[in-house]
């Protein structure tokens, strides 16, 4: 999808620091935009998963060494803040590194800039699934992580979000094919895309921040609700399945 793409590794080694930050830039495509030619908040995090996905194969711990043993990365909590979205034909680089991997959790993290500018930051927070369990379990100790931990931190507030129960609207979404990804649940933006679809807030010419968490995941053929509540900064979601367990919870925050 995104074959426009330049990679460069920065890796010095300062006595006990080691930098280890990796650099892609990609073109904004017309299907990728929308009727503002601005680009759609569920691509801007198919490119955040994107350049995890490919630093993580180039590190030796992607979904090409991982899916033999039966194993596979799930993203948990996602939060981006930015300052300008990028426009159709806007050339667009992301700068990442890793933070920490402790406690089960890998976090990532992220610049985005046009040119020169910074217009953006992520902090993304990944597990690895065991995938006959459907489990999450803890490699971290397996050498393949050796010498991949950047360290530094981007400090972004967490946003609590809770259950809405009165909404101002319920918005149904069935899990169909298009959905389903190479890990056999439904794609991360996916349940964005579902949630914007259901209700977008006005953010055109403002900074914005999405906070997403990831809490159940949804199979080919299930039932959603996609339930949002308007507030008076931008918009809360929630979705729920069948059994009235929420799958993944997000928010939109106006700046």
């Amino acid at each position: 999808m995104h074959n426009s793409k330049k990679s460069t590794n920065f890796a010095l080694d300062f006595s006990d620091n080691c930098i280890m930050k990796y650099n892609y830039e990609y073109e904004i495509k017309y299907q990728e935009v929308d009727g503002e030619k601005k680009l759609r908040l569920f691509n801007l995090e198919n490119y955040l998963l994107e350049v995890a996905g490919t630093v993580a194969d180039e590190l030796g711990f992607g979904i090409a060494a991982l899916h033999p043993r039966g194993l596979t990365w799930i993203l948990t909590r996602l939060s981006v803040e930015m300052y300008e979205l990028p426009t159709h034909c806007e050339k667009v680089r992301f700068e990442t590194w890793i933070e920490s991997n402790a406690h089960m959790l890998s976090t990532r993290n992220f610049r985005i800039y046009s040119g020169d500018k910074l217009i953006g930051q992520c902090k993304s927070v990944w597990a690895v699934l065991d995938l006959a369990k459907r489990e999450i379990v803890n490699i971290f100790d397996d050498p393949m992580f050796a010498n991949c931990v950047d360290g530094e931190v981007i400090e972004m507030n967490r946003v609590r979000m809770t259950t809405i129960p009165e909404p101002t609207g319920i918005v149904p979404h069935k899990v169909v094919y298009s959905d389903i990804d190479y890990n056999g649940h439904c794609n991360s933006c996916r349940y964005l895309q579902a949630m914007t679809d259901a209700y977008l807030p006005d953010y055109y010419g403002k900074k914005v921040r999405l906070d997403i968490n990831y809490q159940k995941e949804a199979m080919l053929g299930e039932e959603l609700q996609t339930l949002y509540l308007v507030t008076e900064d931008g918009v809360q979601y929630q979705q729920k399945n069948s059994h009235g367990e929420t799958s993944c919870s997000a928010k939109i925050t106006l700046l």
